[in-house]
């Protein structure tokens, strides 16, 4: 298991206590919470893979684009 460190965070009266109130209803310790808060920010701030970003630049480029009038006609044009 990693070592644990200790973090401190300063935030106003009233959130911690909102947030506590919602932990507690939870029954989830706030210490989870706020590591699971954590690693999705990093998972959403990771960078995309190369066919995710290649895909992003064509899409600005107006390459590639599927229009459909349903979620069918999108499917059709796919092939699938």
């Amino acid at each position: 298991m990693p070592k644990e460190v200790q973090m401190s965070i300063k935030m106003e009266p009233e959130l911690r206590a909102q947030f506590m109130a919602v932990a507690a209803l939870r029954d989830r310790p706030a210490a989870q919470i706020i590591r699971d808060l954590m690693r999705l920010y990093i998972a959403n701030s990771e960078t995309p893979n190369a066919l995710t970003a290649e895909t992003l630049r064509k899409s600005l480029r107006n390459e590639d684009v599927f229009y459909a009038s349903d979620p069918d006609d999108l499917f059709k044009q796919l092939g699938l």
